[in-house]
């Protein structure tokens, strides 16, 4: 399989809400495969199917320290999230060379099909749970900044546009 490139901001695809996925297929599979060599290229924890062009509900997240632990999700949606937040640098291959301390949920229960086509329900916590939501808001057309203030949110994207 191959690493793709990430499409860059302020490409509309990253603002655009993929389309649901209704059978997990080779052409998914192979998908998922392109995606994880993608992630593993950046380096990174995680990748949403819209961030290399690819409208569809796919994601897939590593969070392991070993590595070669990826979860791939079809249609991951969060059931349940914890109370308690947990603060972590966020960042895009989509906007590379900025970051941004987001607050999300500790820990979530994710509802998503998985590779061998059957609904699934899992748990994450800590950078696993991070980076899952990081995923499903690209699938639903976000962005990690979006979590900001507007003031917050245009520096940042104002150091971006320097830095580019």
């Amino acid at each position: 399989m191959t690493a793709r490139p990430c499409i860059p901001w302020p490409d509309k695809r990253l603002r655009t809400p993929a389309d649901p996925v209704d059978l997990i297929t080779d052409e998914v599979r192979a998908t998922w495969a392109d995606m994880v060599d993608t992630m593993e290229a950046m380096p990174g924890v995680g990748l949403g199917a819209p961030q290399i062009g690819v409208m569809l509900r796919l994601a897939v997240v590593d969070a392991s320290e070993e590595r070669g632990q990826a979860v791939l999700m079809a249609n991951p949606e969060v059931l349940h999230a914890s109370v308690k937040l947990r603060a972590h640098d966020e960042a895009s291959p989509n906007l590379p060379g900025v970051w941004a301390t987001i607050e999300r949920p500790r820990a979530v229960t994710v509802r998503f099909l998985n590779a061998d086509g059957v609904v699934e329900e899992r748990d994450f916590v800590n950078l696993w749970a991070t980076s899952v939501q990081h995923q499903i808001d690209h699938l639903n057309g976000r962005m990690y900044f979006d979590h900001l203030s507007k003031t917050k949110r245009d520096m940042l994207l104002r150091r971006a546009r320097k830095r580019g």
